[in-house]
Parts: C-alpha cells; structure tokens; sequence
C-alpha cells in the first residue's frame, strides 16, 4: 500500500498532505469529502424537487465514488479513523442516492 504525498492542499491555509489519489484536484482528503458530500447533497435536493440528473454531476459523482474506494485501497487514512468512517458514510450516501434515482425514476439529462 502506497502512502505517498503529491503535494499540499491548495485550499489556504490548509497545509495538509494531498493523497496520491487525489493529485489532479489538487485538495487533501478532508477538503476533498467536504467538496463531494456538498455535491452529493445537490444532487440529492435536485432529485428529490423531480429533476433530472445533470450527466456532468452524475459523472462527477462516480468520479468522487471511485476516489474515495482509491483512498481507501491505498490506506492513506489509516491513522485517522474519522476520515475512513467520513468515506465511507459518502459511499453510503452516493449509494442512496442511486437507489433513490433508480427507485423513483428520476432520468439522466441525457441531450437531445
């Protein structure tokens, strides 16, 4: 397991690590999951009014989802026990919310 540092967080003043994982964004961990439960959340509030799934933020979430298994996989948390349970309860909420959109038939907004 590879536990490697590809920087400091951009976000100022934070001067934590940046996982290897998450080098394109530029954002450790923590910034990293405040940044996807507020989209998560988005988009839950947005399927919850009826609306369709903006296929750039669906994308975005998978993106996040994949992300966050990475993170797991190459144990850059593993001395923080709260940003593992912080993980995986975004998992779990990225699971209900497919559930949520599979189960009430919410559509992807799919161009024409």
């Amino acid at each position: 397991m590879s536990t490697g540092v590809a920087g400091i967080c951009r976000k100022i003043p934070c001067a934590n690590s940046i996982p290897p994982s998450l080098a394109a964004e530029q954002v450790c961990l923590d910034h990293f999951l405040d940044e996807a439960f507020r989209r998560a959340d988005d988009v839950m509030d947005s399927c919850q009014k009826g609306h369709a799934i903006d296929p750039i933020l669906l994308e975005r979430l998978l993106s996040d989802a994949l992300a966050i298994v990475t993170n797991l996989e190459e144990g850059a948390v593993e001395e923080r026990a709260d940003s593992r349970e912080r993980m995986l309860e975004l998992l779990f909420n990225l699971a209900n919310l497919h559930e949520y959109a599979a189960h009430h038939s919410i559509s992807l907004g799919l161009p024409s």
